[in-house]
Formats: C-alpha cells, structure tokens, sequence
C-alpha cells in the first residue's frame, strides 16, 4: 500500500488481513503522484512518521509486514535508517539500489543493497537489477549473490518478458505475447492493462506495423486482430458469452436488483463500437456538446453492475428524460457511451460516427473544451468525462465501486 498516515494505513491493512499473506508499505515509489502525497519514497525524509506507520501496522494486523524503500544519498544514513525499520518489528525489507532522483537508466548501487543485508538480521530482499544484471532466470541467483540479500525482487525484467522464471531459459517474445494475448481474453482482462503490458513487451518495437496496430487498438477483440488471434477472440467470446446466459438461466437476477422504476426509460439494443466512430470523438461528447449548445444541465450517467456477470448498464438523463440501451456492456464507460447513443439517436442528432458531419464539435478544440468545464489543461480527460456520473451498486456495498474502469 501507499500510505502516508498510520492510522489510515491500518484501517486498510484490517479491511484486507484476511485475504492477503502479507502487507508491505510502499516507501520507495519516486513518483509524484505517490510523493506529492507524503506517500512512496517521500517518507524517506521522515524516519519519524516511518517508525509509526511500521510500528502501528507490525502491532494491529495478524500478517506480517514489509516496507519497500530506497537508499539515501550517505550509506551512514541509510543504514541507520534500516537499523530503525528492523526495530518496529517488521517481517523483512525489500531495497531498491537507486536514490530518490535516479532512475532505470542509472546504475544499481548493488554494494549498498550488500551492506544492508550485512548490517541487518531480516530478511533483505534485493531490486533495481533489471537490465543491468538480470536479463535471464540465472541472472537472478547471481544478483542474489552480488547483494548478499535473501531473495531478489523482479519488476521490469518481468514485463518485458515473463518468461525470465523459467530454468530453460526465455522463451520467444511472439509466443509469450500470444500466450498472454490468450489469457487475457479467457479471463476477461480489461483491454486497457492488456494494452499496456504488451507495450512493455514490445519495448523498442512499438514502431513497427504491429507495434503501431497495439497501440492503435481500442478493445480486446482489435488487441487479438493486431496479432494474429481475431478468430480466437471470436471462438472465445462466444463460449464466455455462453456460459453467461447459462449462469443467468439457473440464476435469475433477483427481483430487488432493479429497485428503479424503469418506466418512462426511452431505450435502445445497441453497443458503442469505437470503431465505427471517428478518431478522438465519441457519442458522449456530442451529446455534452449539444446540451451546451442548447443551454441544458449537462448529461448524468447513472451505472449498475450486474454482480453475476459483472456487466455495466447505465442510464443517462438529459432534460429530465432518461436513456437506456437494454445491451449490457464489459466496461462502465462502454455502457455510458451506449446510453448516450440512445439519446442522441432519439434526438435525431449526430453522434460521431465515421462519415457524419458536426463541424462545429469537430473545430472545437479539446483544450477550449477543458477550459469551459474548469478541468486542468494537464489532466488527460475527454470532455465526455467531465460529466456527473455516480455509481449506483446493486448490492448491499461489497461490490468494488471501480469495477470496471
């Protein structure tokens, strides 16, 4: 976890003891995203506030507890750092060899990772030697060796290539990739952490044709063309989409599930197909886009997951009317994208769709767009976005409120 606050952290360490084997605090991380919180490697500037989240985590939870940190600019000061996190009673400590500022293309500090597992009687578990030192599965014994730790830590290396843990050696980039392609689909993986894992497979092949057709994909089914596995996706779909509807027959959704009254719900079948539409503009767009135009409050998308099959539906309501297609969707934002197609079809307005004509959505520009909502030039959202747009569970609050995004 990322945590800058011991009570907090052991809020959530007992929310999940139960369903994990360890708990290890994030000390490391030198993102600012993590930092500009007092979380990740920020906390290295505050032995104080380390000692207590350890402290308070070691005596409130029943699993053990870890912490991931990085070394300090003086080996001294290091040191006396890992002496004073050995003491609050943690389970082990996991270095990663690079100060606060370096980064991969620096070198690892292997001979400080060294003098911590020396100086301590935990565990000490060794990162950072991705490229460098591990690039195969008997690299990771030898880094092992070289730090004097207990086991290592793999991250990049593993990305790029899972195979790293087989003893055989590593196995061809293409029929990993295929393997994990495979997986993917079977598991029903969000294409979005599909995408990006490929990507960090890829590496310096992004800008071949493959590598141009990855990033250009925008779901599952366009990740599997661009490799080679359309049929698979087709194949594998359709048995998961089988299985669904035989799930739903033995159990039909309880009566209680819909406890909105659907009446007066203009609704549509019909699913968002990004490909079908142009580039960087989408059906929820154009419908922000017109009720501007048109003076009205801007759309608001209510969303339900159906917990057996953890399909998204979602209502939109413009002018006091709500929209609904009656297809359920694999995203949260692939059903809001559906039920702004009902309504923009209702309307008889464009929607975006490949051969339409809208100039004035079309010559707006993005960043106008972002200024007229108030949103951070910096933040990479999609006027579409910047609707309300609450999520309405179905059950009594054990479902994840993020499922789906």
């Amino acid at each position: 976890m990322g945590t800058s606050d011991a009570e907090r952290a052991l809020a959530v360490a007992r929310l999940v003891e139960n369903d994990v084997a360890g708990i290890d605090v994030n000390m490391g991380c030198p993102k600012e995203y993590s930092t500009k919180g007092g979380m990740g490697a920020a906390l290295l500037s505050d032995p104080d506030k380390i000692e207590k989240i350890l402290s308070t985590l070691v005596k409130g939870t029943s699993k053990p507890v870890t912490c991931k940190i990085r070394i300090l600019p003086s080996l001294e000061d290091t040191l006396s750092l890992v002496k004073r996190i050995e003491r609050t009673g943690i389970a082990a400590i996991i270095v990663h060899g690079r100060k606060r500022e370096e980064r991969p293309q620096h070198p690892v500090n292997c001979e400080s990772i060294k003098a911590i597992s020396e100086a301590l009687s935990i565990p000490v578990i060794a990162n950072g030697g991705s490229h460098d030192h591990i690039q195969e599965y008997l690299d990771i014994e030898d880094f092992r060796q070289i730090t004097a730790a207990s086991s290592v830590m793999v991250a990049r290396a593993a990305m790029w290539n899972p195979s790293i843990f087989l003893k055989e050696g590593l196995r061809p980039l293409e029929e990993v990739m295929q393997k994990y392609i495979q997986y993917a689909v079977q598991y029903d993986n969000h294409y979005t952490n599909t995408k990006y894992c490929l990507c960090q497979m890829l590496r310096e092949q992004l800008e071949s044709p493959q590598g141009r057709l990855l990033h250009a994909a925008q779901s599952s089914q366009e990740i599997c063309e661009a490799f080679g596995l359309g049929s698979f996706y087709e194949e594998t779909t359709r048995e998961l989409d089988a299985r669904r509807a035989e799930l739903l027959a033995r159990n039909p959704e309880e009566p209680g599930e819909s406890a909105e009254d659907t009446s007066g719900i203009i609704k549509m079948a019909v699913k968002f197909d990004r490909r079908a539409y142009s580039p960087q503009i989408t059906p929820k767009m154009y419908l922000l886009e017109w009720c501007r135009r048109e003076k009205l409050a801007q759309p608001v998308y209510e969303t339900t997951q159906r917990p057996l099959d953890r399909l998204f539906c979602s209502v939109v309501t413009v002018a006091e009317q709500k929209y609904q297609s009656t297809l359920w969707e694999k995203s949260k934002k692939l059903a809001e994208q559906a039920a702004a197609i009902v309504c923009l079809r209702s309307q008889g307005l464009p929607e975006g769709q490949l051969g339409e004509e809208y100039p004035s959505l079309h010559k707006r520009k993005r960043e106008t767009l972002d200024q007229d909502s108030g949103t951070p030039r910096d933040e990479p959202t999609i006027p579409g976005e910047l609707c309300k747009k609450p999520f309405v569970g179905l059950r009594n609050g054990n479902e994840n409120p993020s499922e789906g995004w």
